[in-house]
């Protein structure tokens, strides 16, 4: 039921993006998440896109591989777009019944706000398949460090994004095996409706939140019996260090981020008939 989904994985390989300092991986996906955010045309969102399609050749992860991140969230965007559909106004009335209404506009804004939440979900995933949870943590303890001048845990507060991440495959075994486990008792998952199969979900819901408590308390005593302490000053094995390869992707990132903006000042021009149809 929930094999496929990948997020929170660490898939192994050798290519450029693997190798890449974790902290340059970081804002980069920063950086992409405003650049999804600032491209107002399906002209910077096809950009977006095709920055993402090269990154996912250059990091050699099987493409299906990132589009199962996104079922996970597949009700999300159905919900949020049909919401848009019937929600959002505009002046080029498509179809009404009674208070009903689909406009042009409504459509074309589900369309690219479904594309948004895809590319945005697919780069984060890429995120945690290149990047294993270690060096996810200390990329990023080193980019919060200067929250430590405040006080701020910042290692606890790396610490925990990154054991929350590298759960998630975890707790998604853990669901499979409730599932199967009460599918051999009778139990019935993908029958009836909708309220009834939201009902056969609650016996799956606690041995999971008793199973994930039951782990957090094992790490903790694991942690405990290693000396580990939050609080000393802590060295580390491995060294983050900038190399000629994260400059190439910042200059990368950079130019992209360039391109898009540029779409959004001069997209018009390109095509000015349909232009103004996709500007969001």
């Amino acid at each position: 039921m929930l094999n496929d989904v990948t997020f929170g994985q660490y898939y192994p390989a050798n290519s450029f993006i693997h190798r890449l300092d974790p902290r340059i991986k970081l804002l980069f996906l920063i950086a992409y998440i405003v650049m999804l955010f600032v491209a107002n045309s399906f002209y910077g969102l096809a950009l977006c896109g095709l920055i993402l399609f090269i990154t996912i050749i250059a990091a050699r992860v099987p493409f299906g591989s990132v589009m199962r991140s996104v079922k996970g969230i597949i009700f999300i965007l159905v919900f949020t777009s049909l919401l848009n559909v019937f929600f959002q106004k505009g002046t080029n009335l498509l179809w009404q019944w009674g208070i009903i209404k689909i406009y042009t506009e409504g459509i074309i804004f589900s369309v690219f706000l479904t594309f948004r939440l895809f590319f945005l979900v697919m780069g984060s995933a890429l995120l945690t398949l290149t990047t294993t949870p270690v060096n996810l943590t200390d990329g990023m303890e080193s980019l919060l460090f200067p929250l430590k001048l405040i006080k701020v845990p910042v290692h606890v507060l790396a610490l925990v994004m990154s054991i929350a991440l590298r759960f998630i495959p975890t707790l998604m075994d853990e669901t499979n095996r409730i599932i199967a486990a009460q599918k051999a008792r009778g139990a019935s998952f993908d029958t009836g409706n909708i309220f009834k199969r939201v009902k056969a979900i609650v016996p799956v819901l606690i041995p999971l939140i008793l199973s994930a408590f039951r782990r957090a308390d094992e790490l903790g005593d694991a942690m405990d019996v290693r000396c580990y302490a939050s609080s000393k000053k802590r060295t580390k094995y491995k060294k983050l260090r900038f190399a000629p390869r994260d400059i190439v992707a910042v200059v990368f990132a950079a130019v992209m981020i360039a391109g898009v903006i540029l779409l959004n000042i001069y997209g018009y021009r390109i095509c000015p008939q349909i232009y103004p149809y996709v500007v969001i």
